[in-house]
């Protein structure tokens, strides 16, 4: 008789995970839209992996670029060369309009994919081309995109139009020395004093580097709570705004959705007495007329910037005793000529400050010192400081960010639901611009909320990155034996100067370093 065991399986069969990649695209490359970036990221690592038939592939991406071009998208290519080398197996992105507003290229992608058995899943629709018995619905919704993407552009051309047109196109950014307050722009009392100060002193014949230094010196802050400039000087300068009046539609933007100045190829719209001046049109004319001399006495233009910052030093050294600039002096000694390094206030009374002048020789060996230093115990000092930079946890906030994301999406939707219906002549003006000022209102609160939580985050990256940096270089043990100008500007953000005898690098990536400094 036959006999028969039956014999157990002793191996279990490993189940093969299907690897997912994300794609999303914002439209600047700003650092704002950056850690947006992030925050999605965060998403579809939490999505994916809360599958424990997924693994997660990656997040593709493209800053800064129109969702109807898909040969400039570098992160879609990048997307496609991996799933072409066999690295990825499923795609999951936002909407059809994210991934493509190009009925031709979305079926061509699509098509490319599958035959390479790939499948894209998008969330909005509610899609999976894996399960699609054919490409009909997807042909008429990325016919839809493609549309929208042309309809949204000319609804939101019509609409800003018809704006400038009635004067009633709300600036959600105005100027310094003005807010936008339920819609309007009103006048900052402290910061309209000081555009005032702005126009008198260039009347007075002072330049706009100078006028910037007296601003910095005087503790007073720009728009976004940063250091004056020659630049932003000028642009107060020759803003017609601050008159009153408004032109409208400086820029525009053409049928392949590309920005540009416009030079008269469309029309522009100028609204007098669109809110409260601060300076008078006399004022503001005297003004230009004061540039223009200049400009031509110099014979530079509108272009200022290749008088500021001529010497790797400039604007770095700091008085530990005023706070004020040094200046670069040239020293004429029977012993030799130097060049040194004096504090601002110093020069203009030497009563005021008492810090004395440092010699730039001595400034440049400090500097190779504190660098040998850096790579001989680069263990020691920047490794620690990386590791607490990597363990700071950012997840709370980017995911706030992300929920803020979508609420001014959704804001979007809906002005975007206003437009349409105002053009189609539906909604009447008066409630059309009533709606259109409370989302205005309400975008504005999440663009402040958000961009609170981005500037946090920012600083810890931005030092991260500059440490990272500085790494690279300590870890390969070179020691420097002069001076480099490009070294000094990669890692020193400014030196501020004790005494004649001692210097604080504060280095980009938030190290400060005290050195002995020898005469």
């Amino acid at each position: 008789m036959k006999r028969i065991t039956k014999i157990g399986t002793t191996a279990t069969v490993e189940t093969k995970k299907t690897r997912v990649a994300a794609y999303c695209r914002v439209s600047t490359s700003s650092d704002e839209q950056l850690i947006s970036l992030d925050a999605q990221k965060l998403h579809y690592e939490d999505y994916i992996q809360s599958n424990d038939d997924w693994e997660y592939a990656g997040l593709y991406y493209d800053e800064g670029i129109t969702g109807t071009k898909a040969e400039v998208r570098d992160g879609l290519q990048a997307l496609l060369r991996d799933c072409e080398d066999g690295k990825i197996d499923l795609i999951i992105t936002k909407s059809i309009s994210r991934f493509s507003r190009n009925t031709t290229d979305c079926l061509e992608m699509v098509r490319r994919l599958v035959e390479l058995g790939v499948f894209i899943f998008f969330e909005k629709e509610n899609i999976n081309t894996g399960s699609m018995e054919s490409e009909l619905m997807l042909s008429i919704l990325s016919s839809l995109a493609e549309s929208e993407s042309v309809s949204i552009s000319e609804n939101s051309k019509w609409s800003i139009r018809r704006r400038y047109q009635n004067g009633t196109f709300i600036i959600s950014y105005p100027p310094y020395g003005y807010a936008n307050i339920d819609g309007e722009m009103r006048i900052v009392p402290e910061e309209a004093e000081v555009v005032k100060r702005i126009f008198a002193e260039c009347l007075a014949g002072t330049g706009t580097y100078t006028i910037a230094k007296r601003l910095n010196a005087d503790h007073i802050p720009t728009q976004k709570n940063g250091k004056w400039h020659g630049g932003t000087v000028n642009g107060i300068l020759t803003n017609e705004k601050y008159t009153g009046d408004v032109l409208f539609q400086k820029t525009y933007t053409d049928d392949s959705f590309n920005r540009h100045t416009n030079y008269g190829e469309v029309d522009q719209f100028f609204c007098e007495n669109h809110h409260e001046a601060i300076i008078s049109h006399e004022d503001f004319e005297r003004v230009q007329g004061v540039l223009a001399q200049r400009a031509a006495e110099k014979g530079n233009g509108t272009n200022t910037s290749r008088y500021q910052n001529r010497y790797t030093l400039s604007g770095k050294i700091r008085c530990g005793e005023c706070g004020t600039t040094f200046k670069r002096r040239s020293h004429y000694k029977p012993s030799g000529n130097y060049i040194a390094w004096t504090c601002g206030k110093h020069i203009e009374n030497r009563h005021a400050c008492s810090m004395l002048y440092v010699e730039e020789t001595a400034i440049h060996d400090v500097f190779v010192t504190m660098i040998n230093k850096l790579v001989f115990g680069h263990q020691k000092i920047l490794k620690p400081l990386l590791g607490s930079l990597k363990n700071t946890d950012d997840k709370d906030k980017l995911n706030k960010i992300r929920r803020i994301d979508q609420e001014i999406e959704n804001t979007a939707m809906q002005k975007q639901t206003l437009v349409c219906l105002a053009a189609q002549g539906i909604l009447e003006p008066a409630i059309y611009n009533e709606e259109c000022s409370a989302l205005a209102i309400e975008e504005e609160r999440l663009l402040a909320e958000k961009k609170s939580l981005i500037s946090d985050i920012g600083g810890d990256r931005t030092k991260l990155q500059e440490l990272e940096k500085l790494m690279q270089f300590t870890a390969k043990g070179h020691m420097i034996e002069h001076f480099e100008d490009e070294m000094f500007s990669d890692f020193v953000d400014k030196i501020v100067i004790e005494s004649r005898e001692c210097a604080v690098f504060h280095l980009k990536c938030g190290l400060q370093l005290k050195e002995r400094l020898v005469r």
